[in-house]
């Protein structure tokens, strides 16, 4: 025990502490092997409590309960035989749905199997429901005839890992409701069902503000609703650093629990009740403050921490205890923890966590406080320059604006509008005319604080963004924070700055001259690629556009280009104008700076200044030659008429042909020949059958070949028949389904570089048919960040 006395307040942080290092190490592994695991760890456990090493039993004591609550977890998912299946279910609908326009989506808690009988399912779902007509409020019992898969989601460099969100939500199966006579509500809502409260306050805030833009903005603050926030407002919050203060979060939380504890303080002390001390009180006011607030968003994860926070320090002001804010913050910590072992994945742990220690960190001790406003301009500046290597691993961006942002986003927010926005919705159930008029004062509160958060978000420098640091660099990057922010005259401040410098300045390794990498990124059923050259990139094709709220040009293209370091696009090359291919368009251009677009549609891009693609059309870049090969006059129009691009280079070539069919197959192998020998293809139209003719497999002969398909896709892509015809041609087989975002990389001597993020990046939460992960895996942090290039597995043969 190194000399440290148990009952030492330093001594139990660092249980804590060591507790929720256990924890954090099991969230690296690719695989879990709980019946051989389990038994091991807890004697290794036993034993070291036993022979009192109680720093590495906590340790243990973490790896072991995080190693157990993920294999429970891992068991409840939904068998894969009944993927696909019509299974007719009752239960409850779990949470408040979420509408984009067309369709409904929500949680959906399994009460019971009505068939098949005697299969199992998992207890809690996410389900879309496609019936305009049908729409299930929060609480109600239906009984449905649903479809569903196990949880699987586009896995690329840069991007959200939605298994992983799925995961930390419980939620182990998902899928979409059958048009079916079957499908009918049960039973309406019962008023104490959690869900059914929340859908009532959600359609009195609805009909008090029934045409204010800010309606969605004003859910999200009283509920924590925030799907009818549009993009171009997310776009804002994000500029300015200020999203983390419109769903509820923990930081309001904190605010609404202070402010309670504060009045009911004040308004004990003014009534000299002295059989129960006002601290006690106010504490458990706030408590209470805390557990309603939290219940109006559901109990969302963060607010889930914050809840804990603040038990425990209330806690300790109800027992009159004197706790160590370090020691508080360390309880928490592990208590947060101990509750849910996957809340270490989540980005927000790290930055709540992380944010009030810089808090304590500035206010203890070491500095004189000069006084209410400065000590707040100087709470701000810490944690600004303390989260900034968080923000760059996790989101690759920082608002370089947000201590402006927050220094009046905060207290407006926590101080007036929310409060008087919950008093408002208190009154709408009590006396509607009155509860309404309070909300029309919040919106105009709203709306004189966004329009200060939209001057600030035009501003030229608003947002830095670069690529993400390796999470070594993190650490260092906050041991440097941690050392510029001591008071001036302690020596050595200096040095921070050099710790802080590789997590804001490392770049991912350049592509050498002659050479080019080939990313295709996993998009579901589309295609989106991203060609890369030593000092260019150019993007063919942009995945779908699924409704206002997602596409795949934010979603997938703008992170991964940012996890690359790309901030620019040279050539944007959209084949042709189906939603699978072109969706994602508008708004990669709304947010990534484009040069010059190709297109065989044209006319959709022409406020861009779009060409037209043409056979005949090259340029070089970096000793890589480009050439657009298809289509040819007359102009072939849809699938047919896709561009259709070469990539050669001395070490290998590639071809991507869009969407074209068997007939524009021809019109390239008699025009071209041999020409279309190519290492790398792109399989046309997904590898549909009305494509890959054997006399376009024969001229091509690809060594590897890649099919951008969606996970159990409806059209059945890729076709077995086609897939055994590259095959026979020699060629390796790779698919996004399967193996996620595909990156190539040919090599003069060691042949082509191929490497599946999926096999590169798996966690035991991962649905990852195929061989186990390479040990790189096992090196990477949890955060969807991909392997260096120098992590790439050269393989001579493909995935299957």
């Amino acid at each position: 025990m190194n000399g440290t006395p148990p009952s030492h307040p330093a001594f139990r942080i660092s249980l804590f502490l060591a507790f929720v290092l256990g924890v954090l190490c099991v969230q690296t592994f690719p695989l879990l092997s709980p019946a051989f695991s389990i038994p091991v760890v807890a004697i290794a456990t036993f034993a070291s409590f036993a022979f009192r090493r109680s720093r590495l039993g906590a340790f243990l004591l973490g790896l072991l309960w995080a190693i157990a609550f993920a294999s429970l977890r891992i068991q409840e998912r939904l068998p894969r035989e009944l993927e696909g299946q019509d299974l007719t279910l009752e239960g409850n609908v779990a949470n408040l749905p979420e509408s984009d326009g067309h369709r409904m989506r929500f949680e959906f808690r399994v009460l019971r199997v009505i068939s098949p009988a005697g299969v199992r399912v998992p207890g809690k779902l996410r389900l879309s429901w496609y019936d305009p007509e049908q729409r299930p409020r929060g609480g109600e019992l239906w009984r449905l005839t649903v479809r569903l898969k196990r949880p699987h989601g586009m896995w690329n460099p840069g991007g959200m890992d939605y298994e992983l969100w799925l995961f930390t939500q419980n939620l182990r199966a998902i899928g979409y409701v059958r048009d079916s006579p079957a499908n009918t509500r049960l039973a309406p809502a019962n008023p104490r069902h959690p869900a059914a409260w929340r859908q009532a306050v959600s359609e009195r805030i609805i009909w008090a503000l029934p045409a204010s833009p800010y309606q969605g903005m004003i859910r999200a603050l009283v509920m924590g609703a925030d799907d009818d926030i549009d993009a171009a407002q997310w776009e804002v919050l994000r500029r300015t650093g200020t999203a983390h203060l419109v769903a509820i979060s923990g930081s309001h939380v904190s605010l609404i629990a202070f402010l309670i504890y504060g009045m009911t303080a004040i308004l004990m002390a003014s009534l000299h009740i002295v059989r129960w001390p006002p601290p006690r009180l106010a504490a458990s006011a706030a408590i209470l403050a805390a557990l309603m607030y939290s219940a109006l968003a559901d109990f969302a994860i963060p607010t889930q921490r914050a809840l804990i926070m603040i038990t425990i320090a209330m806690g300790a002001i109800i027992a009159q205890r004197n706790s160590r804010p370090t020691h508080t913050l360390a309880l928490a910590l592990a208590v947060v923890v101990l509750r849910d072992p996957c809340a270490v994945l989540a980005p927000g742990f790290w930055l709540s966590f992380v944010a009030v220690a810089f808090i304590l960190y500035r206010l203890s001790g070491l500095w004189h406080q000069p006084g209410f406003w400065r000590s707040l301009l100087s709470i701000n500046w810490a944690t600004a320059l303390g989260l900034a290597p968080l923000l760059l691993l996790f989101f690759g961006q920082i608002s370089l604006i947000a201590p402006v942002a927050n220094l009046f986003a905060v207290p407006v927010l926590g101080l007036l509008i929310i409060p008087l926005a919950l008093t408002g919705t208190l009154v709408l159930f009590l006396w509607p005319a009155a509860g309404k008029s309070l909300l029309g004062l919040v919106e105009i509160l709203v709306d004189w604080a966004w329009k200060a958060l939209e001057g600030l978000a035009q501003l030229p420098f608003a947002q830095w963004q670069h690529a993400p640091p390796a999470f070594p660099w993190v650490l260092l990057g906050l041991c440097g924070a941690a050392l510029l922010l001591l008071p001036r005259g302690i020596p050595g401040r200096w040095l921070g700055l050099f710790l802080l410098l590789p997590a804001l300045t490392r770049s991912p390794e350049k592509i050498a001259p002659d050479q080019y990498q080939l990313t295709l990124l996993d998009v579901g059923q589309g295609l989106a690629s991203v060609i890369e050259t030593r000092h260019h990139t150019l993007v063919f094709d942009t995945g779908a556009r699924f409704s206002d709220h997602f596409d795949i040009g934010s979603a997938v293209i703008e992170p991964f280009l940012r996890h690359r370091g790309i901030d620019g696009i040279d050539t944007l090359i959209v084949s042709h104008g189906d939603n699978d291919h072109s969706g994602g368009a508008e708004a990669l251009l709304q947010r990534v700076p484009v040069t010059t677009i190709l297109s065989s549609v044209p006319e959709r891009f022409a406020r861009a200044n779009a060409h037209g693609c043409k056979a005949g059309q090259s340029w070089e870049w970096d000793g890589v030659r480009f050439e657009i090969l298809w289509p040819i006059e007359p102009f072939p129009s849809g699938n047919d008429g896709s561009c259709v691009l070469r990539i050669s280079a001395p070490q290998g070539s590639a071809l991507l042909p869009g969407d074209i069919g068997q007939s524009a197959e021809t019109g390239l192998v008699m025009r071209y020949g041999d020409h279309l020998r190519s290492t790398i293809l792109v399989a046309p139209h997904h590898g549909s059958k009305t494509s890959s003719s054997p006399d376009f497999v024969d001229k091509v002969r690809p060594r590897i070949v890649l099919f951008p398909v969606g996970y159990r896709n409806r059209y059945g892509f890729p076709r077995a028949e086609v897939v055994e015809r590259y095959r026979r041609a020699g060629a390796s087989i790779w698919n996004t389904a399967t193996a996620g975002a595909i990156t190539v990389r040919p090599h003069r001597e060691s042949g082509v570089a191929v490497s599946s993020h999926r096999q590169t990046h798996r966690r035991y939460w991962h649905d990852s048919p195929g061989d186990p992960p390479s040990l790189s895996g096992l090196l990477q942090w949890p955060s969807g960040r991909s392997a260096g290039p120098g992590q790439e597995s050269l393989v001579a043969q493909g995935r299957h």
